[in-house]
């Protein structure tokens, strides 16, 4: 995917060769040169030419990828209307497949919540790196009136705070979105959300970097009262745009995120732990984290969501890589008694001429 073209690769050929098989890298059309150089780097390695390939191109690259009699197994990550086509065509041509796809993640903010922890956490979250990430944390639910009101005020405080700038000013706290057409989409779910009714109690559509007035900049955007029949909250917006739906209580705050079309990852912010072990059993997400905003596991255990978020049924690195990777073979054996008696018999390999 463009929006981490180093990262989600190596969490793919790196298990995918460390197990004995080859690879091809098809990276974004937006931002190639990462995957190159991730070639280049496994050849200074020492790695032989033909264990890692960098193969550009668009839709005819993948659906030749996809129906490639020697290619056994793809994995992908992107949006989930891409993800389905790539589970779907690479099934139909035998493969292996698993296809990560989109988010619209949700922290859960209860009365006892630490406020100042959760506003450092969702300022990261949901305007880290523009937003453009399948695990931000774009859908804040805080739950009973006094808590939604006090994080909206604490957050109308905090966004002015966030740096927005180029990747050479080291004091920014996220860069301009990848594109302009992408910059467009962003603005037009915005403009979207305000049709729908939402209150936007920040308005990023506007911003400007000065000497940089052409780049492809969002400032940061939030919204209050988006409900869950507005398109805004069904869909991912994929950029810096954070929305507040309010929740009466514990039970409704735990439904939203269980109901949604996607599933990739949630949060539940509080201090009491029997409400975070209830609220961790019973949603229905495929990664949770209890005040951590964006609960990516260590690379021994697996990432991935559930629902529109992931399709196929073996998620990336970890054990579940190793497996993705691989395929089981038995063997059944029954040796004669004549065998035993010969020393080391069953060690030996005989030879074909």
């Amino acid at each position: 995917p463009f929006n981490f073209p180093a990262m989600i690769p190596m969490w793919m050929f790196g298990v995918a060769i460390a197990v004995g098989n080859t690879f091809i890298l098809k990276p974004s059309e937006r931002d190639p040169s990462v995957p190159v150089r991730l070639g280049e780097l496994m050849m200074e390695a020492g790695a032989p030419k033909g264990v890692l390939n960098v193969v550009h191109g668009d839709k005819t690259a993948v659906d030749a990828i996809l129906a490639h009699p020697d290619i056994h197994a793809v994995s992908f990550v992107g949006s989930s209307d891409i993800a389905h086509y790539v589970y779907q065509t690479g099934a139909q041509h035998g493969k292996r497949v698993q296809a990560m796809g989109g988010a619209k993640n949700h922290g859960i903010v209860m009365p006892d919540a630490d406020l100042d922890q959760v506003i450092k956490d969702l300022s990261g979250a949901a305007y880290g790196s523009a937003g453009e990430r399948c695990m931000a944390l774009p859908v804040v639910v805080p739950v009973g009136k006094k808590t939604a009101d006090e994080l909206r005020e604490r957050l109308i405080a905090e966004i002015p705070t966030l740096r927005v700038g180029v990747s050479t000013d080291d004091q920014a706290h996220y860069g301009p979105v990848v594109s302009a057409q992408h910059r467009d989409r962003v603005a037009g779910w915005i403009s979207k959300g305000v049709e729908e009714g939402a209150e936007l109690v920040v308005d990023g559509r506007d911003f400007s970097l000065q000497g940089h007035e052409k780049g492809y900049f969002i400032g940061p955007s939030l919204f209050d009262h988006v409900t869950t029949d507005m398109s805004s909250y069904q869909e991912e917006i994929f950029g810096p745009v954070l929305q507040i739906v309010r929740a009466a209580n514990f039970e409704e705050a735990l439904s939203l995120p269980s109901k949604h079309q996607y599933g990739n990852g949630v949060a539940i912010f509080t201090q009491n732990g029997r409400a975070a072990r209830d609220f961790a059993a019973r949603v229905n997400v495929g990664m949770v984290g209890i005040n951590v905003p964006i609960p990516v596991p260590v690379a021994y255990h697996s990432f991935g969501g559930w629902k529109r978020s992931g399709f196929g049924d073996t998620n990336q690195y970890g054990m579940e890589g190793v497996k993705f990777w691989t395929k089981t073979k038995t063997v059944t054996a029954r040796w004669p008694d004549s065998a035993l008696e010969h020393e080391d018999s069953s060690f030996i390999i005989p030879t074909m001429s």
